[in-house]
């Protein structure tokens, strides 16, 4: 019978009622997930905005290239195309439950492990979030040595003095330079060794007074007393070198054999005796003066020298003021 009111089949209620709880148990892990979403892309738009205010002189200058340059375009394509697949990593890894910090250390190794297409790591992320592109890569030793070698078949280089100079210079002392400016000028200076003499020190020598020289006097330096110290580091940095040879004029040896403190150590002992040495400029020692502690212009008596570098079609005329005026072509 009817009482007016169709009945629908109890599977059809069945149906009705597992479509919403299917869709919502679909939607529940998304809605779960939004607020750990929320924060990666408030994350990721912040450190954006922060990476796009300190690079926006560098990608404009990228962005140029890439105008003209195919190979620089597809490399922007490609670091585009990784960057989209570790921010869709990112996303499903929060999904999935992964907390997000540990997410995005692991996103920001992934594109600090991103790599140029010649097989060069790119460049770090750096605190602040951020890749820097243009950070530059230190050279390997080889390839700093394939570059000074590309350097030495330059025909037209012009490079002037040896680059250790400039170094050097930082580890002279004021003294030092008036020393090696002695050496130069006035050529190898002498020096003794005090030793013990007399029959036992022909069988067994003892050093008493090592190295006196009248360096310190000839060159005018202010701290006379730290001569040896200012020998010893002129020598470690091969500009001087001590011989165990005498010098060729034994003149040389009479004033300084007369000091007070060769005198001294020779009256400390019964027997002494006096062994000649001298010092000498190594020829790196002189180049380096003649570059950088002498002027261009010298001059020996009546004899003036001057470097003058040949230019096709050129003319020099200068005026010595005390003497001839001086009219060369170079």
């Amino acid at each position: 019978m009817s009482n007016g009111t169709e009945r629908r089949p109890e599977s059809s209620a069945r149906a009705g009622g597992e479509a919403p709880r299917a869709l919502s148990e679909q939607v529940a892990p998304v809605v779960e997930a939004l607020p750990g979403l929320a924060r990666v892309a408030a994350s990721a738009a912040w450190h954006t905005g922060e990476w796009g205010v300190r690079s926006y002189v560098r990608s404009a200058k990228r962005l140029a290239r890439a105008a003209t340059d195919r190979d620089e375009a597809a490399h922007l394509a490609q670091e585009a195309t990784e960057a989209a697949q570790v921010v869709s990593d990112l996303a499903r890894a929060v999904s999935g439950g992964t907390p997000v910090g540990t997410a995005l250390l692991r996103a920001a190794e992934s594109l600090g492990a991103v790599r140029d297409p010649a097989g060069r790591p790119a460049s770090p992320v750096v605190p602040g979030g951020f890749v820097d592109a243009e950070e530059p890569r230190a050279q390997s030793l080889r390839e700093r040595g394939a570059e000074l070698l590309e350097r030495s078949r330059d025909v037209w280089s012009s490079e002037a003095g040896h680059p250790a100079y400039e170094r050097m210079l930082g580890e002279l002392a004021p003294d030092e330079a008036r020393i090696l400016l002695l050496l130069l000028e006035k050529g190898p200076q002498p020096s003794v060794d005090v030793r013990t003499g007399g029959p036992i020190g022909m069988v067994s020598s003892q050093l008493i007074a090592p190295g006196l020289t009248m360096i310190g006097a000839r060159s005018g330096a202010r701290y006379v007393e730290q001569v040896p110290a200012y020998l010893n580091n002129l020598h470690r940095l091969g500009l001087v070198w001590f011989s165990r040879e005498p010098l060729r004029d034994p003149m040389e040896y009479q004033v300084l054999e007369a000091q007070p403190d060769v005198l001294a150590a020779m009256h400390s002992v019964k027997f002494a005796k006096v062994v000649r040495r001298s010092i000498h400029l190594t020829p790196f020692g002189e180049d380096f003066c003649r570059t950088v502690l002498v002027d261009e212009v010298t001059a020996e008596g009546t004899l003036v020298r001057m470097v003058l570098e040949p230019e096709p079609g050129a003319f020099v005329l200068s005026d010595l003021s005390s003497g001839p005026v001086l009219f060369a072509t170079c």
